[in-house]
């Protein structure tokens, strides 16, 4: 089942008796867990007990598991199997539809795979690895080119000859090698040491063509132009070379095979100047693809530069000293100093500045802040030195658990991905057996002599290599992903981002989503024209300060006048406030308390009412004898919230909103917003309701709120937003998309993203589609060479990757 709709499948009533679990094997028992450890497993996708039963019934009467442990709310489980068990269980899962990523797996060795790009390649190594008994998790990381193999030792060594033997190259790395790795990536000597030996075989190449073509056919130049041949195919195409014979040893056509096949029978057949030029314009292609890929890969990593090496510390004797920032522990205090990067995530506790939270949450204007408020890792301190309280280590602040969460989402195959993939894995050895067809039947046909047959069947196999096909999707999800991260827009998984152009609902809490989240006062009312707006002023406040209720803290944030000292404040439950200011007893109270004194009039309820029926919480200033003012408080709109709601109107979007609230206060809100359905007094279990309803009608629903109190209504949807999600750990968790701040706005930029890079990857995949098939009916029916066949290959490939990396260059708003 795909990912992307398995929640829809999930009905109301998922973890009720209809999605009863499969008993088809048995929770992990204490004499299992003697013998066999369980390893655990978190599965992204696996929301309730529906999914729960796929995964049983994938397994069922598989053996040698012992046991299966699931925990839904963390979306993990514990597998406990023979080592020969649990590879083909991880790989039953796998086709189940689900990805299963290993927690805290024992005795895992990292290692970097210079030449391992894609998901093609990661393929081929868990093909090379299949059935291997001891393995127990195998981890790729393809934007790092890391795998990490939980195995004991024998097992990992056979493991290593294994990948080696499929022409790959895994180098161990340490607790540092990941960075250390990165760097040599990026470092010129690396890039200038592959395009060097690229260039020179391109020189050894043009030699051996001129030669040809300068001087008379004889041995000497026929043995000097092998050589200079020879030399350019070993300089640029060794490693080609290898994975080729491993493909072909082990029965696989891929596109190193047919290059492999296509190089070495040119050479066989005399064509050895055109074999080297091929694998030398072979090479510099796949040198232009890998630092195109590695561009857009960037675009994430580079988030890593947003936050400084070391942080300013207070010491025990309260002395400053700058240590490395992964030696800084959670609770220690940091300082920052105006125009400093911040190292870490944390509370503030000393100073006010404005910080430029642009790099995480893509807010385009600095935010205030203050004791109490948080600040996150990467983000830039602009105007005053601040002091905060680390929340948080370097490896989990929240621009680590971005990058990180990013990282996966490239490891995961999006719809036209698979499908990529799937049709290459028809289309390659469909046009090897056409290369074969073309040798062995073109001299009947045609006329041609059995050396033209051969060399048209190899021009052919240069021609239709996939390539183009397969980078294709890879780099414009990846540049896709980078551009909604760059924007503050987490999308987890290529899967969303595809999917999101489909959505036709979008349901909204109200509460921290349309709405601020946080009550203000937003009308003060004298009653008593007698006295004056100051005073009034200064006695709400007066009273409202000296309480921790949220109301009275909007009251006294409110209003401008200064307070004054309070004689035997009391907080009076469920009604409000009292106390003594200069001698007169005053109360701040709610409209029941001010009924049961006594001091409620017609023109009073009238007045309250029109506040009331705009959703607004009512407090008023009272005297012994008289009410003196109102007090209207309400949660208020974002300012973003209604162009979003235009926004997803203009494209065809139908916004809902879903609130626990009462029905008035959400229609009130609706109306400011823009919603024309509105649904009030929901709980949890309602908008679960709502959600699959909406479904039903309207098509693709999409769920947006905090990603904790909404949380069933998410996994409901087609697709979640958490709102809110820096440093939030839960949102960031539940959610399909995060929205690293509360804008609104960020839905329909989402939803245009997805409809762009949809549009991309099938431009992509018409035009080296296209290309393939017009060079293929010139090489079939007139005179293509083996020039026009590299070109074709390697014009397909550069076309369709700089198409891709387009999406990096746009706003997610365009």
């Amino acid at each position: 089942m795909n990912p992307a709709h398995q929640r829809q499948h999930a009905d109301a009533a998922c973890c009720g008796s209809s999605c009863a679990t499969v008993p088809a094997v048995p929770e992990p028992t204490p004499s299992d867990a003697t013998t066999v450890e369980p390893q655990r497993f978190r599965i992204a996708n696996m929301d309730c007990a529906s999914e729960e039963s796929e995964i049983r019934r994938a397994l069922e009467g598989m053996a040698g598991i012992r046991g299966l442990r699931f925990n839904l709310g963390d979306r993990e489980l514990a597998i406990a199997a023979d080592d020969h068990a649990l590879p083909q269980a991880l790989e039953a899962i796998r086709k189940a539809g689900f990805k299963p990523e290993p927690l805290g797996a024992k005795n895992a060795q990292r290692f970097r795979i210079a030449n391992m790009d894609c998901a093609s390649e990661e393929s081929e190594i868990r093909r090379a690895l299949d059935g291997m008994a001891g393995i127990r998790s195998l981890q790729f990381n393809l934007g790092d080119r890391e795998l990490a193999i939980a195995a004991d030792d024998p097992v990992l060594q056979q493991a290593v000859d294994a990948i080696r033997k499929a022409g790959f190259k895994p180098e161990p790395l340490g607790d540092t090698g990941s960075s250390a790795a990165a760097a040599a990536v990026a470092s010129p000597t690396g890039f200038w040491t592959t395009w060097g030996k690229s260039l020179g075989a391109l020189g050894l190449a043009v030699a051996a063509e001129g030669l040809a073509f300068a001087f008379p056919d004889s041995v000497p130049v026929k043995a000097l132009g092998m050589a200079l041949a020879a030399a350019a195919i070993a300089l640029s195409g060794f490693s080609v070379y290898g994975k080729g014979l491993a493909a072909l040893r082990q029965g696989r056509l891929n596109i190193n095979a047919l290059m492999t096949v296509a190089v070495t029978g040119a050479f066989l057949i005399g064509q050895w100047p055109e074999a080297a030029m091929v694998m030398a314009l072979y090479a510099i292609a796949e040198a232009i693809e890998a630092r195109a890929v590695d561009r857009a890969r960037g675009a994430i990593k580079s988030l890593l530069a947003l936050a400084p090496e070391q942080a300013e510390v207070r010491q025990d004797d309260g002395s400053w000293a700058r240590i490395g920032v992964k030696e800084v522990t959670v609770g220690a205090t940091v300082r920052i100093r105006p125009g400093e990067r911040l190292p870490l995530d944390g509370i503030v506790t000393l100073g006010q500045s404005a910080i430029d939270q642009s790099p995480v949450t893509g807010e385009s204007l600095p935010v205030d802040k203050s004791p109490g408020d948080e600040v996150f890792a990467g983000t830039i301190n602009q105007a005053a030195a601040l002091e905060i309280r680390v929340t948080a280590p370097a490896s989990d602040s929240t621009l680590a658990r971005i990058i990180h969460a990013v990282e996966q989402a490239q490891s995961s195959r999006a719809p036209t991905q698979r499908f990529v993939d799937r049709f290459a894995a028809i289309y390659t050895p469909a046009v090897f057996v056409l290369a074969v067809a073309v040798a062995l039947l073109a001299p009947w046909l045609m006329g041609l002599t059995w050396m033209q047959a051969a060399y048209k069947a190899l021009v052919l196999l240069v021609i239709a290599c996939p390539c183009a096909l397969v980078i294709s999707t890879p780099v414009t999800v990846v540049s896709g992903l980078a551009a909604g991260a760059r924007r503050g827009i987490l999308i987890k998984g290529g899967v969303y981002l595809e999917e999101a152009r489909k959505i036709k609902a979008v349901a909204l809490d109200k509460t921290g989503t349309i709405t601020e989240g946080k009550p203000k006062l937003v009308a003060f009312e004298p009653v008593d024209a007698g006295l004056g707006q100051q005073l009034l002023e200064g006695l709400a406040k007066s009273l409202a300060a000296r309480s921790d209720h949220p109301v009275s803290k909007a009251i006294a944030d409110g209003v401008s006048s200064a307070a004054q000292e309070v004689d035997e404040f009391q907080a009076v439950a469920g009604r409000g406030v009292q106390g003594v200011i200069d001698g007169h007893t005053y109360v701040l109270a709610n409209h029941r308390w001010i009924e049961e004194r006594g001091q409620c009039s017609a023109e009073l309820e009238a007045r309250l009412a029109v506040h009331e029926q705009a959703g607004r919480t009512v407090t008023l200033l009272a005297s012994s004898e008289r009410v003196m003012a109102i007090c209207a408080v309400a949660d208020t709109i974002k300012p973003s919230s209604a162009q979003a709601v235009a926004d997803l109107k203009a494209l065809g979007v139908t916004p809902v909103m879903l609130t626990g609230d009462n029905l008035a206060t959400a229609q009130t809100v609706g109306a400011q917003a823009g919603i024309a359905e509105v649904r009030g007094n929901l709980l949890p279990e309602d908008k679960l309701r709502a959600i699959g309803e909406l479904q039903q009608r309207l098509g693709v629903t999409a769920m947006t709120g905090d990603g904790i109190n909404d949380a069933p209504a998410l996994a409901k949807a087609d697709i979640g937003f958490a709102m809110g999600g820096a440093g939030t750990h839960t949102a960031m968790e539940a959610a399909d998309v995060v929205v690293m701040n509360d804008d609104l706005r960020r839905l329909p930029e989402t939803i245009r993203l997805s409809k762009r890079t949809h549009a991309v990857l099938w431009q992509n995949i018409a035009l080296a589609l296209g290309i393939k098939l017009v060079f293929l009916l010139l090489a079939i029916f007139d005179d293509a060479s083996m020039w026009m066949a590299v070109f074709a290959d390697m014009g397909a490939s550069l076309l369709v990757v700089f198409n891709g990396l387009r999406l990096l260059r746009q706003r997610a708003g365009q």
